[in-house]
């Protein structure tokens, strides 16, 4: 009878150590990427901006998993994307080149399908996101036809990104950014906090304080989005 009895008790402590073994033989969990570098500036205020074109950088995603920790180039894994190709492009292998064509600010994106939630529950397509902002300056030197700037800059604790209608402006807090635009023309600049941030308020914007913020350029033109 005693030798019944050590043998459940030999079984239940292999099926624990193989419970503990296939705990800690989880998969590994990426919970963030890292864009290097954070912010890229292409030009100069005395450049004309077509001279811009051919402009270029390599740009670098760094994975940040967990179980256990460690930071991993992921580089040519990430589906890249700029937010504006009329600015800047960026290929499979995360080569940003500006077009020549437009001024501003662009957001530049690596991200991941995980197919898992941040807390490591099965969730089919759940993505994982980088930023980093591209700017192309525009040419404010003498000569005839110079147009305003609309320059975006950040306040608050928070995290959000800003997007401008006509094209030609987007951005990620904290990086300040601008964008040319004909004069007299109306920019409509939307803010979207990043989760848990929430959107504050406008600041300088001809609409006041709410979202979406609308501007008017009767001339060179600075706003703040406030993200808490």
């Amino acid at each position: 009878m005693r030798g019944k009895w050590v043998s459940i008790a030999v079984l239940a402590a292999v099926a624990s150590s193989l419970f503990n073994v296939t705990s800690c033989g989880r998969d590994q969990e990426l919970v963030s990427i890292q864009i290097q570098p954070a912010v890229e500036t292409f030009g100069a205020s005395n450049v004309p901006v077509p001279d811009d074109r051919g402009l270029r950088v390599q740009l670098r995603a760094l994975a940040t998993y967990i179980h256990p920790p460690v930071t991993k180039d992921i580089t040519t894994q990430v589906t890249w994307a700029s937010n504006d190709t009329q600015m800047m492009t960026v290929d499979s292998n995360g080569l940003l080149t500006a077009t020549g064509i437009s001024c501003g600010g662009t957001l530049i994106s690596a991200t991941v399908t995980t197919n898992k939630s941040s807390g490591g529950i099965s969730s089919s397509g759940a993505l994982v996101t980088g930023y980093m902002t591209g700017n192309v300056v525009c040419f404010t030197g003498s000569g005839g036809g110079v147009l305003p700037v609309l320059t975006l800059t950040f306040a608050g604790n928070g995290a959000g990104t800003v997007t401008s209608s006509p094209h030609g402006l987007s951005c990620a807090s904290p990086t300040p950014c601008l964008a040319q635009a004909q004069s007299g023309a109306m920019i409509t600049l939307t803010a979207t906090p990043i989760s848990p941030s929430t959107f504050g308020s406008w600041l300088n914007c001809d609409s006041g304080p709410a979202n979406p913020c609308t501007v008017t350029m009767t001339g060179n033109k600075t706003v703040t989005a406030t993200f808490n």
